[in-house]
């Protein structure tokens, strides 16, 4: 039986991570400078290698706390990239995954350390290899989401405005949206609370402030919904 095994051939997988995050005004994707050859200094995704001991999961939550400093990030596994040319060195397959962190909570030392820098999606340097490829999937599958589960738990601070909100929306739908709309369709899904604080940063008058419940937002991403805007 191992006979059989060792006939076969032996191939790398690797995991690549779609960091993306939210600065209030523009959806970003945190970039590395790739440290080895091939392609030395091009701007990547920041991956790995999977270790003989670990699953892809594990694999990808190692790179991530390596990159951002943070546990416990809202990751997807999206897509296995197979190409048999796409690694000029070895046979390599790749799995991505989609996450999402709050910009403000990731820490910079780790950021340095990799020469990391946030590119908001509409302003891309040229990629590695077929990561603008996994990118523009993830992408895809971000603004499918928006249409069937609530969005923002993960990238926005933990109270933030409605104009806030539905700039997320723009950003990630990419086109601007009717206010009183999204604010109606927001508030029939029930998963804000509204606090009696305001921001007063962009007027006297000031906005109010929200919170996600979380309790009604883990309901709906489990259940889904039409949210076509």
């Amino acid at each position: 039986m191992l006979h059989n095994y060792q006939k076969e051939d032996k191939l790398i997988v690797a995991v690549d991570c779609i960091i993306f995050g939210f600065d209030t005004e523009n959806l970003k994707v945190l970039l590395i400078k790739r440290g080895f050859e091939p392609k030395k200094g091009n701007w990547s995704l920041m991956g790995g290698f999977l270790k003989k001991d670990e699953t892809l999961n594990e694999a990808a939550q190692r790179v991530l706390i390596k990159l951002t400093g943070l546990n416990n990030i809202y990751m997807e596994q999206l897509e296995a990239y197979s190409e048999v040319d796409r690694d000029p060195v070895e046979r390599t397959i790749s799995v991505a995954y989609s996450t999402l962190i709050n910009i403000q909570n990731h820490e910079k030392e780790p950021q340095q350390q990799y020469s990391a820098k946030w590119f908001a999606v509409d302003d891309l340097p040229k990629l590695v290899f077929d990561h603008n490829s996994m990118l523009k999937r993830a992408m895809r599958r971000l603004r499918h989401k928006t249409t069937i589960q609530p969005i923002g738990l993960e990238l926005l601070p933990e109270k933030f405005t409605m104009l806030q909100l539905q700039k997320l929306y723009e950003a990630i739908l990419n086109k601007k949206l009717d206010k009183r709309n999204f604010v109606n369709k927001i508030n029939s899904l029930k998963i804000l609370i509204k606090l009696s604080e305001k921001d007063k940063r962009s007027s006297r008058k000031g906005s109010f402030l929200y919170q996600f419940d979380q309790k009604v937002y883990q309901e709906k991403v489990t259940s889904g919904f039409d949210f076509r805007l």
